[in-house]
């Protein structure tokens, strides 16, 4: 099993790391108007969120291995209050992964409602969800 809890945590390390980088691509493409760095921009966008998406993939299939084998192992396990905050906070994580992915697809089109100022404050939101997650999963408060 504890093989399992390592490729979770390497595949979340990996799925995070797309997540804090891509927004600040969002933030670089909206400050510069060359349509060549834009298009470069953007295909390290659609490259980042595809490796993402294999990094998330992983996560949650091992995530999900390791809540099923401690289903039984550890007696009213899905009764502690934590563990339904974190996967709340993990369904806010993949809910972010598909907004990028439509703010990724309007860039690649060339449309962008945003300012770079809202893009960084955008991409605190994967930081301050893996705080809390980090938090409930280590200290169990509730």
């Amino acid at each position: 099993m504890l093989w399992i809890k390592a490729l979770h945590l390497i595949a979340v390390i990996s799925w995070l790391a797309e997540l804090l980088y891509l927004p600040r691509l969002f933030v670089n493409w909206t400050e510069v108007s060359d349509q060549a760095t834009r298009q470069r921009l953007v295909l390290m966008m659609q490259r980042l969120q595809k490796l993402g998406h294999v990094a998330m993939t992983l996560a949650l299939l091992f995530g999900g291995w390791l809540l099923i084998s401690w289903i039984g192992a550890v007696d009213g396990y899905f009764g502690q209050g934590w563990l339904h905050v974190k996967l709340l906070l993990v369904a806010g994580l993949i809910s972010y992964q598909i907004y990028c992915g439509r703010i990724t697809r309007g860039l690649a089109a060339g449309r962008n409602r945003r300012s770079a100022g809202w893009y960084r404050w955008f991409n605190e939101a994967p930081a301050v969800l893996m705080i809390g997650i980090v938090l409930l999963v280590v200290v169990k408060p509730f």
